[in-house]
Formats: C-alpha cells, structure tokens, sequence
C-alpha cells in the first residue's frame, strides 16, 4: 500500500512523531515550507515529512536548530561543515595518550572522520610511535 502524497496537520505531526505545535514553530521559523492552504484546509506533502526528518535527525545528532537553520540555508555544500566555534560551544573530542608527554586529540567531525577511521588511526598512531621508540633503543 502506497503512503498518500498528502497530509493533515495531525497526520503530518503522527507521521514524523514531531507535535503540531512544533511543526507550526518550525514553519514560523523558516525550516519547514508553508502548506498549501491555510488553517484546518492547509495540506502538507512528502517535502514537508523529508523536512521534518531531516531536522529530527539532525537534532538528534546534537545540532542546534540555529544550526540546522544554517545547514537548510546552504544544502548544496556537500557534506556537514563543522559549526563555527563560539562561546558555550559544546564538542566531544578522542584523546588518546601515546606516552608521557605525547598525546592526540580529535574531534571526529571536524576532521571528517568515522568512529571507526579515529579507532585506526589512534592504533596507527601507537604502532607508529613502538616503531620509532624501538629504533631508538636498537641506537
């Protein structure tokens, strides 16, 4: 059975399990497309759902709607640019200790990196360090 090309408001809502007042806002907002019509007549479209994931996703990934807002702006730039860095900014970043004085750190999505890609590279970078180390002490 196919879903239909057009929705209510409440099914709208149901659909992407975001409350209508918060579609409503997000309209107000700019980050979803207006319906077609108005009040109880308003009809929504499968743009309007794409929308709505969209943000629910982002969101929970941990970016703001300031940011999201940002994103929607300029969809055309490929993957995720990193948030600019301001004051209460709030990023998680790898620390890895290679040995006494010598440490990494990375934020994976600044660097454009995978969980995965940060756990092979800290692994290279350990093994890199027990081969400069060891020619050190064959010297």
């Amino acid at each position: 059975m196919q879903p239909p090309d057009i929705y209510d408001l409440v099914s709208l809502a149901a659909l992407t399990e975001t409350p209508r007042r918060t579609v409503r806002y997000y309209i107000q907002c700019g980050l979803v497309d207006h319906p077609e019509g108005i009040g109880k007549g308003a009809s929504y479209s499968r743009r309007h759902v794409q929308q709505l994931l969209l943000i629910r996703k982002w969101q929970l990934a941990g970016l703001s709607l300031e940011r999201i807002r940002e994103l929607l702006k300029a969809p055309e730039r490929g993957p995720l640019p990193p948030a600019p860095r301001r004051p209460g900014t709030v990023e998680v970043w790898s620390h890895l200790v290679v040995a006494d004085g010598l440490e990494v750190t990375v934020e994976r999505g600044r660097a454009g990196l995978s969980p995965e890609q940060v756990r092979e590279f800290f692994r290279a970078v350990g093994e890199a360090y027990a081969r400069i180390h060891e020619s050190e002490e064959k010297e």
